[in-house]
Order: structure tokens, then C-alpha cells, then sequence
């Protein structure tokens, strides 16, 4: 038995058989075309090798720096489009052309990286080039070798010019550092030099121990100097503030004269208080007389103390302090001496003491000053290096000017052995392009079929809704119309050849619902699947078990199939169909032919199919033959027409979709399955296959077989199916 694959490819070639012949002509047509075609001319080559270059004399390391080797020549280096272009111009040929007959071999370090350039000699690159003529084919060669080269050289020397130009660019940025570098170091010599000379020197360590001693000599001074003070002032009994007071008074001779003159006044005074009252003229003119002096006393004070008594304290008793003898004014002056000596002694060692501590303080900043000083030499040395390597750099650079040269250099131009031609052979020719033309068409038949959205074989058909996930409940056969009124195939009389595939289905339907389901939907995706045969056939299958079976025909938008059972329908009941459809006992019309076999005919086609299936005559009609019938088969619209068999559905328990070979479209089936499965309304039994062939039985008689294969009718197949002929 043939694979499903080779089955639908042999029905592919049926349907499409005119592109074999096609094909054929078209191979034979093209090899008679190559044989009108003359033969090509001699082809020519010739190969140029490039080897590295390199000066004779090189003094400049930027020269061999710039120069590209040649491991790492590349094709797009050495021959631009450009170049290309203007070489197949110069000699009167297209560039595409020119291309392809034009081969490059590099170095095996590039061709191992660039897969699409062939791989040659490790030191030198080889072009090659084909051409009818000699001469051309020359002078391709030698202008692509000589621009190569150029193209090299060029390359060098623009690279040696960034060089410099970059050069030139980042030295006077340096050279500007490297100053600022300089001019920091000199301004921080200038600063912190002395004292870091000083530091080095011993200068301030020196200077720190001088002022250490210093400090303790004037402390000593300050010591002996305190002790003769604490001496004076036990002697004199007062300060040094009023030893100097008393030495200031004691010397003014004015003072002296006034202190004398107050004394005699209060001696007069005393002598005659004794004989006069106070009130007496002479007692008053008496205290009159040394007020005035003491008040010139007062004022002469102040005139010799200075300030108005605010630099130094007036005393207690001026006239006391001011009537020192000779030798206690010379104590009083020595305290003040040394008072104003142990303050000088003071400031000294103030001052010494402080800048002992600036001196320390130096001292201890000298390793700060030092590592910065370090720094900025270091800092300058650096800019100092990179100034004189790039100075360096742009002097070597410029003598490579002179040492630049391309990195290739032409080393061999030869001509190859002529390419042979093989010469045609006719026989040959015609016989493989019938064969292309011939494989030709076979390939555009199965790409056709590919692309094509109809299943054509059961196999497909099956695994399709196995794919969906769709219960296949039966393969049922393409079976024969047996009589001439007949517009559908009926098991009528050949029952023993495909009764028993309509019995499997009701087998599998059982099985699969635990029990026979008292009502179903026969449906389709497309109309010409057979829906209407599965429809009566399964009822009549049902009818001859011995259960009471009944056709509803609910197609409203098509004709009746009933004359197929000889019924009929009257043209009054076509005109009121829901009148029709009230009246239970006169809709239901028994089979006389089959047994136990009922029909509701169709009243024909109606403009509003979808209202009356939505009325509730037909709810009430199938209401009322669900309880009056064993088994109902309901054949509705096909899916992609109408939504008659969804509004149908609820009303059963169950819906049943029929395929066909060569008919059923995959798209459209595949969505429908996926629509019913989805739904949670619907109830979807499954699918069943529809038209498969079956093998006849030899042993059938020959009466038995004209009895159901009428001489005039011809047995529809998957083939006339696949040819459009119509079947409901």
C-alpha cells in the first residue's frame, strides 16, 4: 500500500498534469537553446605576484613602524572599488565583469581570517585575471599590480603624515607644561629655599639651641632681678608703682615749697585755734591760705604724674610721698630701675620664646616641604622625559619622509597555459534539459500541492483532526447514486459493501457518549462534503438496528433531499413554514421503502431560515420528537454558510462534523474545530471522514453488482471530487 505522502503527491500530479508536458518542452526548449548558443573562446590568463618592499637603507624607527606588512595586507587595502572602476574603464570593460573574472590570493595570516579570500604564500599576494584577449587581460593585470603598489606607498605615507600631524598637535601642549612644570619648581625655590637650605645646613637646629640658652640666661636675670625687687620693696614698705610716685613727688622742688608753705600755714593754724574760735577771722583766713595751697598741690601732682592722674595713681598722702629722704629716693629710684629692667628682661624671653617656636615649627614642616619639593622635581623630570621623546619622535619621524616606500613591489608578470573548452554534445544537452524540465515540473507540483489548503486523502484528512484534538467517530465510503431520482447515495440495496462503516460509526459514537445519543446535529465546514448523505444514511443505518429513526432536514437555505426516499412536500406547506412546523403529526412523514425510518422534509428554501429555526414551533417540534423517537439525526447548514447549526445545537445533544477528501479545506476546518472546542455551550462529538474508497470484494456477483452500479451512473471518487463535480 502506498504512503499517504506518495498518494496525495499522485493526486497533485492528476490535478495539475499539464506542467509534466510543460516542463518537458521548456528542458528541451532550453537545451536546444545552449546548443544555438557558440562556443566560448579561448580564455587567457594571466598572474601577477607582489612580494614585500622595503627601503634599502632605514635610519628611523617610525618608518618601519609605518609601513604595513604584508601578512596583514587586504584586499579592500590593495584594490579598492575605486581603483576597479577606473582600471575596467581604461580598458573598455564593465567592473562587474572585470570582478569576476579577477582573483586575489593573500597571505595565509589574512586568509585565515577572511574566509572569502583564498589563502596563498605567507610573503607575497598574487593577482590573477581571465580574459578572451591576451592583451587585455595584460594590461588589467599590470594597472591593478602598479595600482596596488601606489595604493601600498600611499597607505605608508598617509600614516607616517598622522604621525607627524598628531605629533604636532600634542608638543606644544608639553612644551607648555613642561614650562608651568619648571616656573612651579622655581616659584616654590623661591618661597621655602632658604628655609630648606637652612634646615639641611644645621642653621635652624643651631639657631633652637641658642634660643634655648638664651631663654634660660634671662630667666636667671629675671630671677635675681625679682629677688633685688622683693629686697627694695621690704625696705621702702611700697610698690614699685609708688616708689616711683614718691622718687617723681620728692624730686620737684615746687612740690617741696608748696609741702613746706601747707606745713607752716597748719602750724599757724594750730597755734591760734588755741586762742580764737573757728569762726575767727584769722582761724579763716588761716584754713583759706592752705586749701588754696593744697589745691596747687593737687594740680602740681597732676602736672608731674602726667595724664591727670590716670597714667599713674595719685597717692594716698601727697605730702608724704613727696618728702622722701635722699637715701630712700635713691632705693625708690633703684626699684623703679629694676622694675623697668625685669620688664625688658620680660619681652625678652617673650620674644625669644616665640621664635624658638617658629623656628620648631620649620623644623618640623621640613619633610612636608621637602616630599612637595620632591613632587614638583619629579612632576617636571616627567614632562621633561615626554618633551624630549617627542621632539625625539618628530625628528625621526621626519627623516622617514625620506624612507617611505609601498610595502609591494612586483616581482613576476606571467601568462598561464590556455584554458581548455570541452566541446558540446548535442544528445547530452537535449536529453538533460528534458530531464531538468521534467524534474522542473515535478518540483512545481508538489510545491503547488504544498501550498494548496485542501486535504485529499483520508490519511491527511485523519491526522489533521487528531491534531485539533477532534475524535475521528468514523471513515465512511464514497458510495454510488443507485437510482436516477436519487440526489444523494442511500443504503439502500448495496448495504452489505458500506452498511458496515455507518454501523462502526454508530458503534464509535456509542462508546464514546457511554450511550447512542437520542439526538444529533449532522453539520459540515463547506458545502459538497456530504453532510446530507451522512445525515440520512446514518439515520437509515439506525432505522434498519430496529430503532425508530427520524430526518429532520433543517437546511432551510437549500432544496429538500427527501425525493431521494420518495417523499414529497406539498406548495401550501412551503408557503407557511411555521405552520408546517406546529403541526407534529402532519410535518412527520413515515419511509414506506425503509423500516422504522421517519423524515421531517424541508419546506424549501426560506428568506428567513435563522427565524424560524429560533421559533418556538421548532423548539416544540423537537421537543416533541425527542420523546416519540429512538434516534434523531438532524441535518443542518454547513458552518461557513450560516450560523444555523449553532443556533440548532443547544436544541441537541450533540453535533457531529462532517470532512471530505478533496473538498474540506484545512484553514477553514481548523478554525471551526478550534470555534467548537472553545465554546462552552456546544457540545462537539467529533468528526467523521467522509467519501474514502474501499476495496470492492471479488466474490460479489455480477447480478449484485448491477444491482447497485446502474450502467448509465459512474461511481463518484476523491478524483472527481478533486475535478468540482458537486455532491451534498
Amino acid at each position: 500500500m502506498a504512503s499517504p505522502l506518495i498518494k496525495r503527491y499522485f493526486l497533485a500530479v492528476d490535478r495539475y498534469k499539464w506542467l509534466i508536458p510543460t516542463g518537458l518542452a521548456l528542458g528541451l526548449t532550453g537545451g536546444g537553446l545552449v546548443l544555438s548558443i557558440p562556443d566560448a573562446a579561448p580564455v587567457y590568463t594571466v598572474e601577477a605576484t607582489l612580494v614585500g618592499n622595503r627601503p634599502t637603507t632605514i635610519f628611523s624607527a617610525t618608518g618601519t613602524e609605518v609601513r604595513q606588512p604584508i601578512e596583514s595586507i587586504t584586499a579592500d587595502a590593495i584594490l579598492s572599488d575605486e581603483i576597479i572602476t577606473k582600471t575596467a574603464k581604461e580598458v573598455g570593460l564593465e567592473a562587474r565583469a572585470m570582478m569576476r573574472n579577477l582573483k586575489v590570493s593573500l597571505p595565509t595570516a589574512v586568509g585565515a581570517k577572511d574566509k572569502k579570500a583564498p589563502t596563498g604564500n605567507a610573503e607575497r599576494v598574487k593577482l590573477e585575471y581571465k580574459d578572451t584577449n591576451q592583451n587585455r587581460a595584460k594590461q588589467v593585470v599590470e594597472r591593478l599590480s602598479q595600482s596596488a603598489i601606489d595604493r601600498s606607498k600611499g597607505g605608508n605615507t598617509a600614516r607616517l603624515n598622522e604621525v607627524m600631524k598628531s605629533l604636532n598637535q600634542r608638543l606644544p601642549k608639553v612644551r607648555e607644561e613642561l614650562t608651568i612644570a619648571e616656573q612651579n619648581l622655581e616659584a616654590y625655590d623661591r618661597a621655602e629655599g632658604p628655609a630648606l637650605i637652612a634646615a639641611q645646613n644645621g642653621s635652624i637646629s643651631s639657631a633652637i639651641a641658642q634660643g634655648e640658652n638664651q631663654q634660660r640666661a634671662l630667666q636667671v636675670q629675671i630671677e635675681g632681678v625679682n629677688a633685688e625687687i622683693g629686697s627694695l620693696q621690704g625696705k621702702l614698705g611700697m610698690t614699685a608703682e609708688e616708689a616711683y610716685v614718691s622718687s617723681a613727688l620728692s624730686a620737684d622742688p615746687r612740690l617741696s615749697s608748696l609741702t613746706s608753705q601747707i606745713a607752716q600755714l597748719e602750724t599757724q593754724l594750730a597755734i591760734a585755734s588755741k586762742d580764737f574760735r573757728p569762726e575767727h577771722p584769722t582761724i579763716i583766713q588761716l584754713t583759706t591760705q592752705i586749701n588754696v595751697y593744697e589745691t596747687q598741690l593737687q594740680r602740681r601732682v597732676g602736672e608731674v604724674m602726667g595724664g591727670g592722674g590716670v597714667a599713674r595713681p595719685f597717692p594716698a598722702d601727697v605730702r608724704q610721698s613727696s618728702s622722701l629722704d635722699p637715701e630712700r629716693q635713691r632705693l625708690a629710684m633703684r626699684l623703679v630701675e629694676l622694675t623697668t629692667q625685669r620688664d625688658s628682661l620680660t619681652r625678652q624671653l617673650t620674644i625669644v620664646g616665640g621664635s624658638g617656636v617658629k623656628l620648631r615649627e620649620q623644623l618640623q614642616n621640613l619633610p612636608n616641604k621637602q616630599l612637595a619639593r620632591v613632587r614638583l622635581e619629579d612632576q617636571l623630570k616627567l614632562k621633561k622625559i615626554l618633551h624630549d621623546q617627542m621632539q625625539a619622535k618628530l625628528v625621526d619621524a621626519r627623516t622617514a619622509e625620506a624612507e617611505t616606500v609601498s610595502s609591494l613591489s612586483l616581482a613576476q608578470l606571467s601568462a598561464l597555459p590556455l584554458e581548455p573548452v570541452a566541446p558540446k554534445n548535442p544528445l547530452l544537452l537535449i536529453i538533460g534539459g528534458g530531464i531538468g524540465g521534467l524534474i522542473l515540473g515535478a518540483g512545481i507540483i508538489f510545491l503547488l500541492d504544498m501550498l494548496e489548503g485542501t486535504l485529499y486523502t483520508p490519511e491527511d484528512l485523519q491526522e489533521s483532526l487528531k491534531n485539533q484534538d477532534a475524535l475521528v467517530l468514523g471513515m465512511l465510503p464514497n458510495m454510488p447514486i443507485q437510482e436516477l431520482h436519487q440526489s444523494i447515495p442511500l443504503l439502500t440495496q448495496a448495504e452489505l459493501l458500506y452498511g458496515e462503516s455507518y454501523d462502526r460509526f454508530r458503534s464509535n459514537l456509542r462508546l464514546n457518549e457511554g450511550k447512542l445519543p437520542r439526538i444529533v446535529l449532522i453539520t459540515s465546514t463547506i458545502a459538497s462534503e456530504g453532510k446530507s448523505t451522512v445525515a440520512y444514511n446514518l439515520a437509515i443505518a439506525a432505522a434498519r438496528s430496529g430503532k425508530r429513526s427520524l430526518i429532520i432536514e433543517f437546511d432551510l437555505r437549500s432544496l429538500s433531499h427527501s425525493r431521494s426516499v420518495s417523499m414529497g412536500l406539498n406548495a401550501d406547506q412551503q408557503l407557511e413554514p411555521l405552520r408546517y412546523y406546529s403541526q407534529v403529526n402532519d410535518c412527520v412523514q413515515i419511509v414506506p421503502e425503509i423500516e422504522n425510518l421517519y423524515i421531517i422534509p424541508s419546506p424549501g428554501i426560506q428568506r428567513q431560515a435563522s427565524s424560524i429555526i429560533e421559533s418556538n414551533e421548532v423548539k416544540c417540534l423537537i421537543e416533541h420528537v425527542r420523546g416519540r423517537f429512538d434516534f434523531v439525526v438532524v441535518d443542518a447548514p454547513s458552518l461557513s454558510q450560516n450560523n444555523d447549526a449553532l443556533l440548532l445545537e443547544p436544541l441537541t445533544d450533540g453535533l457531529i462534523l462532517v470532512t471530505r477528501p478533496g473538498i474540506t479545506q484545512q484553514s477553514v476546518m481548523n478554525e471551526a474545530i478550534e470555534q467548537l472546542n472553545e465554546s462552552e455551550t456546544i457540545r462537539f462529538l467529533g468528526a467523521v471522514v467522509n467519501g474514502v474508497e474501499i476495496v470492492m470484494p471479488k466474490h460479489i456477483p455480477q447480478e449484485a453488482d448491477r444491482s447497485f452500479i446502474p450502467a448509465n451512473r459512474q461511481v463518484q471518487s476523491v478524483e472527481a471530487i478533486a475535478a468540482g463535480v458537486p455532491l451534498n
